[in-house]
């Protein structure tokens, strides 16, 4: 039976992260968009996010760096993106996978989606990555 996907906004994410240990959050935009843009800094709730780039040119690289990093199919699996979109591709894939408690974040890293809006515009802790 197929388990349907949650959807949370990044302060509902970070909500979410800060009240379930296991839970993972997995930025799967570029390194490029890590150096510029930012990437979440979970260190004050004690976790690290995982970097695991999804691009539909390259899908399926995804799924054996996403089995290898995250082996426990069962624990809540955060996708974030630039915006939206492209975590939720990567949030199906992980389901297809096995993955049982896929959340997409909806509004995405950046405020492409109104104001205030995303991790960032949220005033949610981040840093960024060097190349």
């Amino acid at each position: 039976m197929r388990i349907k996907m949650k959807n949370l906004s990044a302060t509902q994410a970070w909500d979410f992260l800060q009240n379930h240990a296991d839970a993972v959050l997995i930025d799967v935009r570029t390194p490029p968009e890590w150096a510029s843009v930012g990437f979440p800094d979970l260190s004050s709730i004690g976790k690290e996010a995982l970097a695991i780039t999804w691009t539909m040119e390259e899908a399926e690289a995804f799924d054996p760096i996403l089995l290898d990093a995250v082996k426990n199919k069962e624990i809540p699996l955060l996708f974030i993106c630039r915006s939206g979109q492209r975590s939720l591709r990567a949030a199906m894939q992980a389901e297809n996978c096995g993955y049982q408690n896929v959340i997409n974040i909806t509004d995405g890293f950046e405020d492409r989606h109104g104001p205030a809006t995303g991790w960032r515009a949220s005033g949610l802790p981040f840093i960024v990555r060097p190349l």
